[in-house]
């Protein structure tokens, strides 16, 4: 048998007793099937798509229909209910029935999967089977079902969820005040600096940079004279506030002599292609010695209603911004959070507990939909809440697993936090904690501990109850959102949730980072000044993106190299600064696939950092989200087979021959048959029920032979068929999302992108960042 099964021979393998392929799906179709080759504009659904056929080694025959979930406990355990069909290896008879399955779940949130590999059938029932062969029937079914194929898209399980259960778990103490908001109509940039600057001087060079800020900014001179790279351009000021020109003449020899090595690379590509005249006019420069942000307008503010409200969507900017009718106020969403003002230059306001009602009903397929999951209420801020509340895992090697080197500047110092009996690691870059004799540690997600402040270390299987008594007020506060969840001989389990990488919950929505300001450690005793910032709430645009689950920083008017103080890292060990070798921002990284930040342990990859254990080795660390690589692969390529078959009322049937290694696709119409909780087999046609029974199908919505659906099943049925043409709809909207690359503000495919390319225009030369 070749591995694409025609139409007609699929219809004769599945149902071989006589009932006519139509008679088990949502209606036969008028059309004949069509071919879409693999790589076509329609995405494969990420989790191999519904229903599934397989053969079991019996010679059996199943279909398995799109589970419908009807609760996920702690987003831990999950009930569902299945429709499927067996057919017998003698090939004597179909029979339709339904299970009752119950399962412990994983979730790999950036693959957008669940997994219930771990399954329990708790009950079955197919009225046409003699009890024996129902026993056998459950038997084949766990048997046959391989386990890269025991998972389900996420959004399916969401959209079957009621989000009216999801409690946000608010974080006590999260602060809202609006930082520093900087307003300009021309391009503009935002060079944020962490404090008064820190200048480094540069080995055999007469200029010093400033290692506090995500920008090239460069002292020469005494009185000094300032220099900022943005892109390839130069810009200089006497005063560290400005006002900044640009550059026209020749800049001083000392650029021409940096250093050839990364450090200055970046630097001196500008130096060569600065040479080159523009016409474009040279941006507005804002510096603020705080964390703040920047709103970009391309000119005088363009509004476009939106369409069932009485909002009105500033469209010509990168920024989220809405305004309240015509002469309402102006709303900014940024970190999550909503600030509101009279007018673009405030005075702002935070607004997220009293935001008017307009803003639940932003529609899916506006531009900016994504700013939904920040509208406490909203399905999409609870669903955003939810996956905030998913741990992440992982399995640690004792043995395997090894410490980062700690270096500290001097002897190791240590800082009593507020109201705890622990004291915090200051002038190093590693988390450390000193619990009475005990130091601690946590990198990336993992635990280890020592009897002295440098090692060694060895894994944690334990951690002290005070640490989790850490008030959000200290910058070692998101290392309580790491625990041990297990132990044996050999391994360790952790797990982050996502407070521990930045994202917080407060006011019943997703935002980034506490909204409190870290003072960094600063010490100037040696000939480099040392120097070790925290993760700041504001200061690169953040904003939240529904696919990933993490949050993302804006354009390039923030730097060129993530966060403000991660332009560049101190090295104690070698007292000078590797430039960009820790940039950092939300799901951001200096132009690069990847990036480390070492104060939280954030490894950001494409995927924009929602896996903290990225990082490590598989050997040394097994993720507990790695089986979602190896799910989808099998399920978006379906097997061996290179295209899929598809008919006007779409739905193909992915078939897979189980332990004969062999898979095809056949033709099953949209798959619109379900299991009542009373054991019946049901599908909708035309938005009427009918019920499985006796070899055939009986409305039960009229007085017929199929009787009268009880209002309990018709309920139960309604919510189900909702549910699973919103989880489709929502699977392709992630396959669309995902297949350019996440690049979208909206929930829907038809919506603008993330960046404002369809009618945004914030600068966006800056820097040469990377946006993500």
């Amino acid at each position: 048998m070749t591995p694409f099964i025609s139409y007609a021979l699929a219809m004769s393998l599945m149902f071989p007793g006589g009932v006519p392929l139509s008679a088990v799906t949502a209606g036969t179709q008028a059309n004949p099937p069509s071919t879409t080759t693999r790589g076509a504009a329609t995405p494969q659904p990420v989790d191999g798509g519904w229903p599934r056929a397989y053969i079991t080694t019996a010679g059996s025959r199943l279909v398995l229909y799109a589970p419908q979930v009807a609760s996920w406990l702690d987003q831990k355990k999950i009930v569902m209910y299945a429709a499927l069909s067996y057919t017998p290896a003698d090939q004597s008879a179909v029979a339709l029935g339904t299970v009752r399955i119950e399962a412990n779940t994983k979730v790999a949130v950036p693959e957008r999967l669940v997994s219930f590999s771990d399954f329990e059938i708790t009950s079955a029932n197919f009225p046409t089977l003699p009890r024996d062969q129902l026993k056998t029937v459950v038997e084949e079914i766990k048997a046959t079902v391989p386990s890269q194929d025991r998972v389900i898209g996420l959004d399916r399980v969401l959209a079957a969820m009621d989000s009216s259960q999801v409690k946000p778990k608010n974080v006590a103490g999260l602060k809202a005040d609006p930082p520093p908001i900087f307003f300009s109509s021309h391009p503009a940039v935002l060079v944020n600096i962490d404090g008064e600057p820190i200048w480094s001087p540069i080995k055999d060079n007469a200029l010093r940079f400033a290692v506090n800020t995500n920008w090239d900014l460069f002292e020469l001179g005494s009185p000094p004279t300032y220099y900022l790279r943005i892109d390839t351009r130069w810009m200089t000021a006497s005063k560290i506030d400005g006002p900044w020109t640009e550059v026209h003449r020749a800049l001083p020899g000392s650029f021409a002599m940096l250093s050839a090595d990364d450090n200055w690379k970046d630097v001196r590509a500008a130096l060569a292609a600065s040479k080159t005249s523009t016409p474009i006019a040279a941006p507005i420069v804002f510096v603020s010695k705080a964390p703040a942000e920047l709103i970009v307008l391309n000119g005088s503010a363009m509004y476009a209603p939106v369409k069932g409200t009485t909002l009105e969507w500033v469209s010509n900017t990168d920024s989220d911004i809405f305004r309240l009718g015509t002469n309402g106020s102006v709303y900014y969403l940024v970190s999550g959070r909503w600030f509101s003002a009279p007018a673009f230059t405030g005075p702002w306001t935070f607004a997220t507990p009293n935001l008017p009602g307009d803003f639940k009903h932003i529609p899916l397929d506006h531009p900016r939909s994504r700013v939904l999951a920040s509208v406490p209420g909203t399905t999409q801020a609870l669903e955003a809440v939810l996956i905030a509340q998913v741990p992440q895992t992982a399995r640690v090697s004792r043995t395997e697993a090894k410490a980062p080197q700690v270096e500290y500047q001097g002897e190791p110092q240590f800082d009593p936090i507020n109201t705890t009996t622990v004291a915090r690691a200051v002038n190093t870059d590693k988390d450390i904690l000193k619990v009475g004799d005990l130091y601690y540690m946590c990198y990336q997600g993992v635990w280890f501990k020592s009897t002295t402040p440098t090692g060694p270390w060895e894994v944690a299987d334990s951690v002290p109850r005070e640490i989790y008594d850490i008030p959000i007020s200290s910058p070692a506060y998101n290392v309580t959102y790491v625990t041990v969840e297990d132990s044996d001989d050999d391994w360790v389990d952790f797990a982050a949730a996502a407070a521990y990488t930045g994202c917080m919950i407060g006011w019943g929505v997703a935002m980034w980072g506490t909204g409190y300001y870290y003072p960094p450690y600063f010490w100037g005793g040696g000939l480099y000044p040392a120097y070790f910032g925290h993760y700041p709430s504001y200061g690169y645009g953040a904003r939240y993106n529904p696919w990933t689950g993490a949050y993302s920083r804006g354009g390039a008017i923030y730097g060129p190299y993530g966060g403000a103080g991660y332009a560049a890292r101190y090295n104690p060990g070698t007292g000078t600064y590797a430039r960009g070798a820790a940039a950092w921002g939300p799901g951001g990284a200096r132009g690069a696939a990847q990036a480390w930040n070492p104060r939280t342990g954030t490894y950001a990859q494409t995927r924009q950092g929602a896996n903290v254990y990225g990082s490590w080795g598989g050997t040394a660390v097994q993720r507990g989200d790695q089986w979602a690589a190896t799910a989808r692969t099998t399920n978006r390529a379906t097997g061996a087979t290179d295209r899929v078959t598809t008919g006007s009322g779409g739905g193909g049937v992915a078939s897979h021959s189980g332990a004969l290694g062999r898979t095809s696709v056949g033709r099953t119409g949209s798959g619109d048959v379900y299991a009542g909780h009373d054991g019946n087999v049901y599908r909708n046609q035309g938005g009427s029920w009918q019920k499985y029974d006796n070899g055939g199908w009986n409305s039960v919505d009229r007085s017929a032979a199929g009787g009268q659906l009880s209002s309990s099943t018709r309920s139960q049925l309604n919510q189900d068929f909702k549910a699973r043409a919103d989880g489709s709809q929502r699977t392709r909207d992630f396959g669309s999302a995902s297949s350019r690359g996440f690049g979208g503000g909206s929930y829907r495919s038809s919506g603008g992108s993330f960046g404002g390319s369809r009618g945004g225009g914030g600068f966006r030369g800056g820097g040469g960042g990377r946006r993500r």
